[in-house]
């Protein structure tokens, strides 16, 4: 089941316009700009708690992972052809959007049927490959489809010393591919998974009247602000990832920024190697070792310990900022420093908004807006971190996300849980 992850938290659709927009730094649209509009584009994340309830009603869950694929992949195809317009960078977006929606609704259904498939030990076992899947899609997106954008480019004759008219033209054609690869994976994917995913159930004898289906929304909000310790839960959530969401717009556009600028000057290929090789490498690694280490130990004896290793790696930013070094040694070993202490972390709050915040009669739309929340936690700073790292430069920006971690680590040190950990059998 860990191959539907590739829509997760906007990881796909947010990923290659990073990549798209890390080369069109150098046509008038800056950090600030850039930062704002890949963040809003994560919205969907945030308000689909809104609709989740409605998949509940209609059809199976299946039936929405399936159809979602589909309007991704028609999406991507979409924005290949866009790129040629004048206005490419504001169609995009605009399409992206409409991905987004697709991609936040793909995510709705899927944890839907990880929750109903999965027992609580399960889901522990396996958080740790859900992880792997969502982080790799997160690497394919900023650094493998980066990487592959950056060899196209040699290839359609955007080289070193060609006019900027040649170079804009190859760039165009290398991300026209990529996004016509992406939009295949997803076609394919959807009918991989028509034959393979599971129904998660089918759907629930719900509302028949627009009446009923709005008091159906309001009861479901109504009774998550209900849940024992839930403003605490609301809070811990939103600060867990809120240095993540200042750093991870800015990072693919600091290693890409010239050393004068306070970047590290690095190519689309090497961003790519370092991101869609070692950070690969260090992201499944991560995840996977701590969904055993949490299934092993339990999640309320290692959550301190996972907050710590997915916040303090964001360390190696800051150093790469102050000394800027040329070795690809030190560069490569702080990303994936970073990297498997994000894929190690980051399992510990999927699976307690799974076990703590979800349980109940309305499960899968009360993850959904657990999981709203958490992004809206990572989307607020990430639309104005373009804007202080303008102001700060970059040096001191990642030294300001450093303060930043700071809630998360007090939060996770006294968050109280409310279902004990399920014993091992």
């Amino acid at each position: 089941m860990g191959s539907h992850r590739v829509l997760r938290d906007g990881t796909s659709v947010c990923g290659t316009e990073h990549g798209v927009c890390a080369d069109v730094q150098g046509a008038g649209i800056g950090d600030a700009q850039i930062a704002l509009w890949t963040s809003l584009i994560m919205l969907p994340w945030t308000l689909k708690f809104l609709w989740s309830p409605f998949l509940e009603m209609f059809k199976t869950k299946k039936f929405f992972v399936v159809l979602t694929r589909i309007v991704a992949g028609a999406g991507f195809a979409l924005v290949a052809l866009a790129l040629h317009l004048p206005a490419f960078f504001a169609v995009c977006i605009a399409l992206l959007a409409v991905i987004a929606f697709s991609g936040a609704t793909h995510d709705v259904a899927t944890d839907g049927v990880y929750m109903s498939e999965l027992n609580k030990q399960e889901q522990a076992k396996y958080i740790g490959w859900q992880g792997a899947f969502y982080n790799i899609a997160k690497i394919v997106a900023s650094g493998g489809l980066v990487w592959l954008a950056g060899w196209l480019l040699k290839s359609f004759g955007g080289v070193e010393g060609t006019t900027e008219a040649v170079r804009h033209e190859a760039t165009v054609q290398a991300w026209m591919t990529v996004m016509l690869i992406m939009a295949g994976v997803m076609v394919l994917l959807g009918l991989y998974h028509m034959r393979m995913l599971p129904s998660g159930g089918a759907a629930a004898s719900g509302a028949k009247s627009v009446r009923e289906t709005w008091e159906r929304l309001v009861s479901v909000i109504k009774d998550f602000f209900l849940k024992k310790h839930i403003w605490y839960y609301i809070a811990f959530i939103i600060l867990y990832r809120l240095a993540e969401g200042f750093v991870m717009k800015i990072v693919p556009l600091f290693l890409k920024a010239e050393r004068s600028a306070g970047g590290l000057g690095l190519n689309e290929q090497q961003i790519g190697l370092y991101y869609g090789t070692y950070g690969a490498a260090a992201f499944v690694l991560g995840s996977l070792l701590a969904g055993y280490y949490i299934s092993h130990r339990g999640l309320q004896k290692t959550l301190f310990s996972l907050c710590c290793l997915f916040n303090l790696p964001f360390v190696a930013y800051t150093l790469l900022a102050i000394y800027q070094p040329e070795s690809g040694l030190l560069i490569g070993g702080a990303i994936v420093l970073e990297y498997f202490g994000y894929g190690f972390g980051f399992v510990g709050l999927a699976l307690f908004m799974m076990q703590q915040v979800a349980p109940g009669k309305h499960q899968m739309a009360h993850y959904a807006f657990a999981s709203g929340i958490m992004n809206l936690g990572v989307m607020l700073p990430g639309t104005v971190s373009g804007f202080v790292s303008d102001f700060m430069g970059y040096e001191k920006f990642f030294i300001f996300t450093m303060v930043a971690t700071i809630p998360a680590f007090l939060m996770t040190y006294f968050v109280p849980f409310t279902h004990a950990d399920e014993k091992k059998k």
